[in-house]
């Protein structure tokens, strides 16, 4: 998976609680790429093993983002469901994420909920910011599931969850994102109308390319952006 990002990555980017566009942020500091879905026999395999993991459909998924944190990068506590009113428009809110660790990291670079309960005793093999909550340390093969929204589809506060800053080493993982309803339901194409106010401005800052999956679109999906893509 990693061979598959390298030479793609771009800096991370966080959604603008008001907008819902992808900004850059100290608070979130690694960099990525997405992987389509499907893209092949590998990736096809870990998307089947994901849905039997978490009995939740494929096609309720978004695309594998792959990430690398270097020294010192992390991602600050933060919710994976939608804050705006423009993302959950596309399946609905995020209702549970699988990460996958890639790579096993010397030190630091753990995932933490400040807000779960923490029955853990940690000795100096933790970082310090690990020992602020709940904490899983990312060992290469293991699959992390948590859910963002409670039986009832109501926000679960104790889902709050950040990566750690590494201290030592380098941290790879994989993120699969899983909606509540389907992400790849067949959308009719307006002509070539963006169906979002920011196309234009997202387009600009170069998502065209960077995230083809929402903006251009797929054979299921025809993409939210194809008018400010030039697509049609």
């Amino acid at each position: 998976m990693e061979a598959k990002a390298r030479g793609k990555l771009e800096k991370s980017m966080v959604a603008d609680n008001e907008s819902g566009k992808g900004v850059l942020s100290e608070i979130r500091t690694s960099s990525g790429t997405f992987i389509d879905k499907h893209h092949d026999k590998i990736v096809r395999c870990i998307e089947e093993r994901i849905a039997t993991f978490t009995f939740l459909p494929e096609e309720n998924g978004e695309a594998l983002q792959v990430l690398k944190y270097q020294h010192g990068e992390k991602y600050e506590p933060h919710f994976d469901f939608f804050q705006d009113k423009y993302n959950a428009q596309l399946g609905g809110h995020r209702i549970a994420t699988v990460l996958m660790y890639l790579s096993n990291v010397r030190k630091g670079g753990e995932t933490v909920f400040p807000n779960a309960p923490d029955p853990q005793t940690k000795d100096d093999s933790w970082s310090e910011c690990a020992k602020k909550g709940l904490a899983v340390k990312p060992v290469k093969g293991d699959a992390l599931l948590f859910f963002s929204l409670s039986p009832d589809v109501t926000p679960d506060t104790m889902s709050l969850h950040g990566s750690c800053p590494v201290i030592e080493g380098e941290k790879w993982s994989a993120t699969k994102w899983i909606h509540v309803d389907s992400f790849d339901k067949p959308r009719k194409a307006v002509g070539c109308k963006d169906e979002n106010a920011n196309c234009a401005e997202w387009a600009a800052m170069g998502e065209c390319q960077k995230n083809p999956s929402y903006m251009v679109g797929t054979d299921a999906y025809p993409g939210s952006c194809r008018g400010s893509c030039r697509v049609c």
